[in-house]
């Protein structure tokens, strides 16, 4: 019995029946003749591809009714069927890429889509005229059509002259911010009509399509004037839409229960070493995706398998998953969740555009017209819209945040982190999370009364944990300063509030304060303070949740704090089974931890760690398959233990001597 469905070949094989590929073509005019344009500026040229399609749809309906009336086609006509088949599916290809395209680089690039056209549409005619209209029993007025079709493809393109006059005048506005000249407000405006970019929502998400392009090399011709481009849309954005309101980045977070997580990503998309969100997720030659960063170190360590499946890599190569980075984008916009980079306590990330002397002087402006509008503020509401904007712009290159900087901003959202609104206080302490990247920066922040005071307050009692957590980053982000870190040291509340984050805090947030800790204790005189408000403790406690808990007892037995470790119950047990299960560079710190405290604590330390059972073990595959440094520091610890056994025996020659040596392996 003969199936209504669809055959499973493809309407483009050479097999494929004629009434599939009639059908397929009849549904491609009918897309191609409901296609909006994609821009204002390019109406007339799309407008002309609907009309021939509209008239072709006529055709292809009597076409299938002749069909579905018993009446047989030549072949020669389906095999030109085929290839019209062909065309409008190149048609419909240029309308989706233009459609995807940001609205500037369309109009950049206008030239090009409308040449690419008028060469569719000059191939349509072709097959049109030889197409065999008198073997296919049309009637005159569906003939008549063709002909039509076919005159109206050959027909010279009317000339663009408003298209070119607008995209003259976007490169002109380009010349003059390259010579500093403020754009007029009005100019400005109408060209963005124009181009249809007339809110805050398309503003934002042109300039967001532009960077990806940009960071994709899509246009190489035209990159000068994209990256331009994005610094003046920053800077319209700011000064034609600025009332309007931000998405609350904690939109899926309770900003009013300090017990509520950040939310957990999908598990597709945490990578499978690290277990964290990815942020440059690469594929390797197993087809396993992986964090950029995670895989790397894997490499790194001498290994040349698969993580997950454990199969011989053929090669070391990683191909982008742009595919997938870009999903997590889109999840991390729509959730509120900030995409910076692996490292604990980095800020947003910059997108991937180098500056240009008109993208630079925009920067500028915008930067100036942002902190003098955020000077004459009163109104929290109007607060939080600027300080998003600064947020944003701190983000998007060095020159931004220095100009933000310079203008003064620092001394007025120190203020704000004061605010009891949630969202304000989140943006105004990642806005200055954003500008302490810069050294200069860092100095504005440290020199301004009260900024630290208010730091420890939000990491203490912020509206929610995650900004909290970015004031933990910030004091990281300003402790990498030698000077600054010794007097962040000294002030014991800092030490406190980043304490009780690693003790309270949700894994992200305890993340970046362990990161915080482990900066702090590089200083020999925190150390005592450190051990004194319960560091040692806290990063015990977080050990087997955060690689970095390690690293921080490692740093604190380095620079004195050793005795007080051992001291705590437990704390040489967990330093051990973090060696034996832990991450490659947990594993790694907690080895070099447990060295320090034999060698700084002497029997006590050692005697604690020869009394755990499958120490040895531990040791011992350790230096068989850690990294170069793990195997150095687990041979250090092996021949402290087997030194202070041998020691121990000498002066209790009734207890026989504990060693650390390879466990008997049976020969294969």
């Amino acid at each position: 019995m003969a199936s209504t469905a669809e055959p499973s070949s493809s309407p483009y094989s050479s097999s494929a029946p004629d009434a599939d590929i009639l059908r397929s073509l009849r549904r491609l005019a009918r897309d191609l003749a409901a296609a909006a344009p994609p821009a204002p500026f390019l109406r007339a040229v799309f407008a002309s591809v609907s009309r021939r399609a509209r008239l072709l749809v006529a055709v292809f309906d009597d076409l299938l009714l002749a069909l579905g009336a018993g009446a047989g086609m030549p072949r020669s006509a389906s095999l030109c069927l085929r290839e019209v088949l062909l065309v409008l599916q190149r048609f419909k290809a240029v309308v989706a890429d233009c459609s995807a395209r940001s609205r500037m680089r369309l109009l950049l690039q206008s030239d090009e889509v409308a040449a690419r056209v008028r060469e569719l549409q000059h191939d349509l005619a072709t097959l049109l005229d030889i197409l065999p209209v008198g073997e296919l029993g049309l009637a005159d007025d569906v003939a008549d059509l063709l002909t039509l079709a076919s005159r109206q493809c050959r027909r010279p393109a009317p000339e663009a002259a408003a298209e070119q006059e607008l995209k003259a005048s976007v490169l002109a506005l380009i010349q003059e911010v390259e010579r500093e000249i403020v754009p007029e407000r009005e100019r400005l405006e109408a060209i963005l009509e124009e181009v249809a970019i007339n809110d805050p929502a398309s503003c934002s998400q042109e300039i967001e399509i532009l960077e990806r392009e940009i960071g994709d090399r899509l246009a190489e011709r035209w990159t000068s004037a994209m990256i331009a481009l994005v610094g003046l849309l920053r800077y319209a954005k700011c000064v034609l839409f600025s009332a309007a309101t931000p998405r609350p980045l904690d939109s899926k977070v309770d900003a009013d229960d300090d017990d509520a997580e950040p939310l957990a990503p999908p598990p597709d998309f945490r990578c499978p070493i690290s277990l964290d969100l990815m942020r440059d997720p690469v594929v390797s030659s197993s087809g396993q995706t992986y964090d950029r960063e995670s895989i790397t170190r894997w490499f790194g360590a001498g290994k040349s398998t698969c993580p997950k499946t454990g199969q011989v890599l053929t090669n070391l190569e990683l191909v982008p998953n742009k595919a997938l980075k870009n999903l997590i984008s889109r999840w991390c916009r729509e959730n509120g969740v900030a995409m910076e980079g692996s490292e604990p306590g980095k800020p947003e990330p910059a997108p991937p555009v180098a500056a240009n002397k008109a993208a630079v002087e925009a920067a500028r402006m915008t930067a100036s017209f942002l902190v003098k509008k955020l000077s004459a503020s009163f109104s929290p509401g109007s607060d939080n819209r600027v300080v998003h904007e600064i947020r944003l712009l701190a983000k998007s290159g060095s020159e931004s945040r220095a100009f933000i900087g310079e203008a003064g901003a620092v001394p007025l959202l120190v203020p704000l982190l004061n605010s009891e609104d949630a969202a304000l206080q989140l943006n105004a302490v990642t806005a200055l999370l954003n500008l302490s990247i810069l050294d200069a920066n860092k100095k504005r922040i440290m020199h301004t009364d009260g900024a630290v005071a208010a730091l420890c307050e939000v990491m203490g009692s912020g509206a929610t944990w995650r900004a909290k957590e970015n004031a933990a980053a910030t004091v990281l982000s300003l402790s990498a300063v030698h000077t600054y870190r010794r007097r962040l040291g000294r002030n014991p509340l800092v030490i406190e509030k980043v304490v009780l984050l690693v003790r309270t805090g949700p894994p992200s947030t305890k993340k970046d304060a362990l990161a915080a800790l482990l900066c702090l204790s590089a200083e020999r005189e925190n150390v005592g303070k450190l051990v004194g408000a319960g560091a040692a403790e806290a990063a015990l406690s977080a050990i087997s949740e955060e690689e970095t808990a390690a690293a921080v007892l490692a740093s604190l037995a380095k620079r004195g704090g050793a005795e007080a470790i051992v001291n705590i119950d437990g704390a040489v047990a967990k330093l051990v089974a973090e060696m034996r299960r832990g991450t490659e560079w947990s594993r790694e710190c907690a080895a070099a931890a447990l060295v320090l405290l034999c060698r700084r604590a002497g029997a006590a330390a050692a005697a604690q760690v020869l009394a755990i059972s499958g120490v040895e073990w531990a040791i011992w595959e350790l230096m068989g398959s850690g990294s170069e440094r793990a195997r150095r520091k687990a041979a250090s610890l092996g021949r402290t233990c087997r030194r202070w056994a041998a020691a121990n025996a000498a002066q209790n020659a009734d207890c026989p001597a504990s060693t650390v040596s390879p466990p008997t392996v049976a020969a294969s």
